[in-house]
C-alpha cells in the first residue's frame, strides 16, 4: 500500500470508527433506559425497522444485508476515487451505517431516540442518521466546489 492509499485509509477508519463508538455509546443509554422529555424535543426509545421515515420495513431480514452490500460499494467508491478529501465524509457516512446495520443484528431494528415535535412532527432520528447526513452535504460540496478537493 502506498504512502497515500494510507493516509485516505488511516483518515477514512478513525471517521468510521469515532461515529461507530459514539453513536453506540449514546443508544446504550437509551436501551438501558434513558427518557428526557422537553417541550419540543423528546428523547425516547424507538426501534426502527425500515430506513428513513420507516420505509422498505416490509424486507424484513433483507434489510440489513442489502444494506452491507450498499456499505460495501461506498468502500470500493471511496478507494476507486482514490482522493482523500472524500475519506473523512465517507467516514462519517460509513461510520453510521455500520453503526445502524449492527443495531439491526443486535436490536432487530435502528435504536433511535431523538423525536422532533416542535411546530411539526418529525420522525424519530440518532447520532448516526445525523452523520450520515452531514457526509452526504459534505461530499455534495465537495462535488460543487471542486477547488476544496485538490491532492
Amino acid at each position: 500500500m502506498d504512502k497515500y492509499n494510507l493516509r485516505l485509509s488511516v483518515v477514512l477508519v478513525f471517521s468510521l470508527l469515532g461515529v461507530f463508538i459514539i453513536d453506540q455509546n449514546i443508544k446504550m443509554l437509551f436501551v438501558d433506559g434513558f427518557r428526557y422529555y422537553t417541550d419540543c424535543i423528546d428523547f425516547i426509545l424507538v426501534y426502527n425497522k425500515g430506513v428513513a421515515f420507516s420505509m422498505f420495513a416490509f424486507l424484513n431480514e433483507w434489510l440489513k444485508y442489502i444494506q452491507i452490500v450498499m456499505v460495501m460499494g461506498v468502500f470500493g467508491y471511496v478507494f476507486y476515487l482514490k482522493q482523500i478529501c472524500y475519506a473523512l465524509p465517507a467516514g462519517f457516512i460509513l461510520g453510521g451505517a455500520i453503526s445502524n446495520i449492527y443495531d439491526r443484528f443486535i436490536h432487530g431494528g435502528v435504536v433511535d431516540m431523538v423525536y422532533w415535535h416542535c411546530g411539526f412532527n418529525f420522525a424519530v432520528f440518532n447520532f448516526a442518521d445525523v452523520m450520515i447526513d452531514i457526509g452526504v452535504v459534505y461530499i455534495l460540496f465537495l462535488n460543487f466546489k471542486p477547488k476544496f478537493c485538490k491532492n
